[in-house]
């Protein structure tokens, strides 16, 4: 046939075969199909490749690919890696999807982090910390020996670990702040040693002080404002002490006012919230309004006490085992095992160490120090972060 009858006839047909039903066309193509011989078959294989096996992360400008690549979840994208090293590329750039990712995972972001192929890495070892945690392999353990008597209270702060009892301090005000079993809190001169001031008011032990520096405004203080919260069994007092060392009490929290539910002796200030751990569960009040925002229950474990309190994550214990709970969902989520400690009711006995970790892990703060609690054989009993696998 002319090339010139050919395409007329050609043009002819194609629209004959667009007219016809879907059913028409699969009949019209598997007849065709039959009649075509070894080089028919060859080119349409070869065609239909092309047509149906296209390569949108080739094909696609880099944005839209991202965009489709949202869409995924992760272990599909870890999957989706292992197809060709073109994807392996595109997909560990595409920073949004595993900056999302490691943030529902509890992790901390640094937006300031500009390598694209940062936080796929990221991902992965957080993924990897997530499920020691869930499988309860997520530390280790090491002791402390070297004391003769018993260690009444333990101090943790800037990496030190000390046995003292219930202080804190401040280089900038240099002061030293401290709770007595006289049922007051007395303000030192951190440099020269001396009392500067006596605080009353308390009718307990005096369990826990924190002196942390105030980030919200209302009507008894200011951002930067320096303040010393004293707890007892029952109440926790609210001090301006960077203002004056002669200060006045601001203000006095209870979760009851007939003294019906004790306070443990485990207080947070982080600046925004103040939390306290009872036998009904946790207490966050709000440092702006002292409104209390919510109360965390824990029914299914009784006397759970506080050891760390952040945005992401709580750290909590009770007579046989370390937890970590996770706030967005009130759960708990690892545990750890612990050994017949030294217990005390009256003083800190027991202390977390390294927090920053509790506002979202980030790949470097799960390391060091989680839990350290005197022991009967006098001893100091640590809980550590296993390293990375």
């Amino acid at each position: 046939m002319e090339r010139k009858d050919f395409e007329t006839w050609l043009d002819n047909i194609s629209v004959t075969f667009l007219s016809l039903t879907d059913l028409q066309k699969n009949e019209t193509l598997d007849h065709l199909i039959s009649l075509s011989g070894a080089v028919q078959l060859r080119h349409l294989s070869n065609n239909l490749e092309t047509l149906l096996k296209r390569d949108f992360l080739k094909l696609l400008p880099l944005e839209l690919s991202f965009y489709l690549l949202k869409w995924l979840d992760p272990q599909t994208l870890l999957t989706c890696c292992l197809v060709s090293k073109q994807w392996n590329k595109v997909i560990s750039a595409c920073t949004e999807v595993w900056q999302t990712a490691c943030k529902n995972l509890g992790w901390q972001i640094d937006d300031s982090v500009q390598d694209a192929l940062h936080w796929k890495k990221v991902y992965l070892k957080a993924i990897l910390r997530m499920k020691q945690l869930e499988d309860h392999e997520a530390f280790e353990t090491s002791s402390l020996i070297g004391h003769s008597a018993r260690v009444y209270a333990l101090y943790y702060k800037d990496g030190l670990l000390c046995t003292v009892f219930s202080v804190d301090y401040n280089d900038e005000l240099d002061i030293l702040v401290s709770g007595s079993a006289d049922f007051t809190v007395k303000v030192w001169a951190l440099s020269a040693g001396t009392c500067l001031n006596t605080l009353t008011g308390h009718t307990e032990w005096v369990t826990k002080v924190v002196l942390q520096k105030c980030k919200v405004k209302s009507l008894l203080h200011s951002p930067g404002d320096y303040i010393l919260l004293s707890a007892d069994k029952y109440e926790i007092k609210i001090w301006p002490i960077g203002r004056e060392i002669n200060c006045k009490c601001l203000k006095t929290l209870s979760v009851s006012e007939d003294r019906s539910i004790c306070l443990q002796p485990r207080l947070h200030f982080d600046g925004k919230y103040i939390v306290c751990s009872s036998a009904l569960g946790l207490y966050q009040w709000d440092f702006a309004s002292y409104d209390i925002l919510r109360v965390i229950k824990t029914p299914e474990i009784a006397n759970l006490a506080l050891l760390g309190f952040g945005d992401i994550f709580a750290l909590l214990f009770d007579n046989r085992y370390l937890y970590i709970m996770d706030l967005r969902t009130e759960s708990l989520i690892s545990r750890w095992p612990l050994p017949e400690y030294r217990k005390s009711k009256r003083g800190s006995s027991f202390l977390a160490g390294e927090a920053s970790w509790l506002n979202g892990l980030d790949g470097h703060n799960d390391t060091g120090l989680v839990f350290a609690t005197s022991m009967p054989d006098h001893s100091i009993h640590l809980v550590l972060w296993k390293e990375h696998g």
